[in-house]
């Protein structure tokens, strides 16, 4: 497992999201409505590393509105290898300089984060699944692409690592 830094969205895309999980587990593909005994919350990550400290990562960003106002789009669905399913979120110029910032400061500290996070290389998206079944994956991103387009506010951020059952709000 991992840990992430995480931003949530406003009541209404956090209930659409909802939405499609349980329309893609009416089709069989177990979505992250399933995991975590149905605690999990509809987010996009702007940093991942295999653990971190919460009050570590508040003192870096000390200073820094993590939880940003920002305007989400999200217009399309793609996959990752190993059967990930999710929405993409439109990379905006606020959205990419507020991910470049919040990962400078971390670095800056000294945090170690994962590679596939980084400016520059990071996809920014909410994953709807983990395991969709290969047979089903048309279904499910035809299915996606029936929700979209979908907008969102962000209203929250926390450093979550599930694992260990941290979820530390930041501001």
């Amino acid at each position: 497992m991992v840990a992430a830094l995480e931003l949530y969205l406003d009541t209404d895309a956090t209930r659409r999201i909802r939405v499609l999980w349980e329309a893609l587990e009416a089709e069989g593909v177990q979505s992250m409505r399933s995991l975590l005994e149905q605690r999990h919350r509809p987010h996009v990550s702007l940093a991942v590393a295999p653990r971190l400290d919460p009050e570590r990562v508040a003192d870096a960003l000390r200073g820094t509105v993590v939880a940003a106002p920002l305007r989400l789009g999200f217009d399309h669905a793609g996959q990752f290898v190993g059967r990930v399913l999710w929405l993409g979120v439109t990379p905006t110029v606020e959205l990419l300089a507020h991910h470049a910032l919040v990962h400078e400061r971390l670095t800056r500290a000294g945090i170690t984060l994962s590679e596939q996070y980084r400016p520059g290389r990071w996809v920014p998206h909410c994953t709807l699944s983990m395991r969709v079944p290969n047979v089903l994956m048309a279904a499910a991103v035809r299915r996606c692409l029936e929700m979209l387009p979908l907008a969102g506010t962000v209203v929250a951020a926390a450093v979550a690592d599930h694992a260990r059952n941290i979820s530390h709000p930041l501001p």
